[in-house]
């Protein structure tokens, strides 16, 4: 059970005046029934951290915490799209393609995304921090820490996780709101690795932070 002198410290660090929730490639052709991915659309789900993440969306929509949907996806000729890499290929021959404006691209349930999310996409790199809008809108946002939740904890996490850290903000993680294949490597990754660059929490830990009433007017709708 953790002390309350780090309650204190997570609540200090997760205000939700200076916090911002990103979940990266929450969509249904990663995470959903019909993905591209089935390995990782399973561990995402039997874990927890869907469900987990899920929570966290809706508790964030309640206490003013501002959402971001990082979303990765591809045009169908493919112009723009990485080629220097194996999983580049091999994303190309899936039989479930991140096609923009696809269902693939739609943030998958039970995450529901409200109208004052924003929701930002890429069409190239492993990052959804690295060449896109989410820096900028996060420095007009008044961001300074940014909670990292999503998939996959083999790339696009630590990836977050390293360029927010890069750039000045600090990245707290909920370990149990990422999944990557298999099971086993994430908690080994969260311990060996992003421990040394993040505040490594839980679900609960974050939802207890935030106790603030629903704001009037938070709509949900698709993505």
């Amino acid at each position: 059970m953790p002390s309350r002198e780090s309650h204190e410290r997570l609540t200090a660090l997760l205000d939700p005046a200076t916090t911002v929730l990103l979940t990266v490639e929450c969509q249904q052709g990663v995470v959903g029934p019909d993905s591209a991915l089935p390995e990782l659309a399973a561990a995402a789900r039997s874990s927890g951290a869907l469900a987990n993440i899920a929570r966290l969306v809706a508790a964030a929509h309640e206490s003013g915490v501002q959402v971001m949907h990082a979303v990765a996806e591809s045009r169908p000729d493919g112009r723009g799209g990485n080629r220097n890499a194996r999983l580049f290929h091999a994303a190309a021959r899936l039989p479930v393609q991140q096609h923009t404006g696809s269902t693939a691209v739609r943030v998958a349930p039970p995450i529901e995304v409200a109208d004052e999310d924003l929701v930002v996409r890429r069409l190239h790199g492993l990052s959804p921090l690295a060449g896109t809008d989410v820096d900028p809108l996060l420095r007009n946002l008044g961001c300074r820490t940014l909670l990292v939740t999503g998939v996959s904890a083999n790339i696009a996490i630590p990836n977050a996780v390293f360029d927010a850290v890069n750039l000045g903000y600090t990245a707290v993680v909920p370990a149990d709101a990422i999944a990557g294949v298999p099971a086993e490597y994430t908690p080994a990754m969260v311990r060996n690795t992003l421990a040394l660059v993040a505040t490594v929490t839980t679900t609960d830990a974050v939802l207890g932070c935030w106790k603030r009433p629903r704001r009037q007017g938070a709509a949900a709708t698709p993505a």
